[in-house]
């Protein structure tokens, strides 16, 4: 009997040791990176804008007086008054695209942005700024593109995108990358497009990634790292591997005592 105790209690502390542990694959990013060595990006990515989306438009002329272009300027003199759809000025931030999905634009009045990029809007101006100013160059960005990300990483929060694209690599780095205590194989990220949400799913240790819609992320993209099995262990009531070691080292000196 007393053999019997001691090799089940061998088993379940080598049971315990082999749970807790990660092997190499768990924890280390784009397995097999290898594989990726003369692949061709096949993703173009560039965030539409949607509704309640903020713009800031800036128009200058590489040819004629800045003054030339002032008219289409927001808040200049001479100049029509930026507002959004609800009539707010949004002169301090940009140009709010209104739920119809257009904009209010100095001179050239209302014009529908909703499911374009940032260089469909670009050329579009330009080209209606072109009748009134010669070889005018126009910049968008998206002011509120931004992502929230949660869970386990080094810091947790809002962060705010000023490039215009972010991919899923370069927003674990913004935040700090996933703990020692986030699961590197299931990230989860919640999406709405046009009022309808989604949730995906990216595998950092793969080279998948790569090819999936959600490697770079939209605006108001919510990232959530999941803890390890160990980390949620650890929140609940039998606490560390070392702890439930000491645990089942107390169960089997009982048993020893009461079979003796």
């Amino acid at each position: 009997m007393l053999i019997s105790v001691k090799k089940l209690g061998m088993f379940l502390i080598l049971s315990i040791l082999l749970s807790s542990c990660a092997t190499k694959d768990d924890v280390v990013y784009f397995n097999n990176a290898e594989s990726l060595e003369g692949k061709k990006n096949l993703l173009e990515y560039e965030p539409k804008i949607e509704a309640n989306d903020v713009l800031r438009i800036n128009v200058s002329s590489s040819s004629v007086n800045e003054e030339i272009v002032a008219p289409f300027q927001m808040n200049q003199q001479g100049g029509g008054q930026a507002e959004g759809g609800g009539g707010q000025n949004l002169s301090l931030t940009g140009y709010l695209v209104s739920p119809e999905g257009t904009i209010n634009f100095p001179v050239l009045g209302t014009v529908d942005v909703e499911g374009m990029s940032r260089t469909e809007i670009q050329n579009k101006l330009q080209k209606q700024i072109s009748e009134y100013v010669r070889n005018p160059v126009v910049d968008v960005r998206i002011v509120n593109f931004g992502v929230t990300v949660l869970g386990e990483v080094g810091a947790p929060g809002r962060i705010q995108i000023t490039d215009g694209r972010v991919s899923m690599p370069e927003l674990l780095a913004m935040s700090g990358d996933i703990t020692y205590s986030g699961q590197r194989e299931n990230i989860m990220v919640i999406r709405e497009v046009d009022g309808v949400k989604s949730v995906g799913y990216l595998d950092m240790t793969e080279v998948d990634l790569f090819d999936s819609p959600y490697y770079y992320l939209k605006q108001n993209d919510i990232v959530y790292v999941e803890p390890t099995y160990g980390r949620m262990k650890s929140a609940g009531f039998f606490g560390s591997p070392s702890s439930i070691l000491g645990l089942v080292s107390s169960v089997l000196s009982l048993i020893l005592i009461f079979t003796r």
